[in-house]
């Protein structure tokens, strides 16, 4: 399965989404409050939005992947 990452950081309101590239379905939604969690524990990197290396992209939407569900398990 390949994603696309969709994200608008220079907003008001950023957001940033996992997207399925084969079906559009949204995978999954950071809001403004989880991509400043991600950036305060160093997950996230906005350099690495910009890079053109698979295994960097790849290594992203996995960390991505794993945040969400681990937000998703707390009480």
């Amino acid at each position: 399965m390949t994603y696309l990452i969709d994200a608008w950081l220079d907003r008001p309101q950023p957001y940033l989404r996992i997207l399925n590239r084969n079906t559009g379905e949204v995978c999954a939604v950071f809001n403004e409050d989880a991509l400043d969690e991600l950036r305060n524990q160093g997950e996230l990197d906005i350099h690495e939005l910009n890079s053109s290396e698979p295994l960097v992209l790849k290594e992203l939407v996995r960390n991505l992947f794993l945040y969400c569900y681990a937000r998703a398990l707390r009480p």
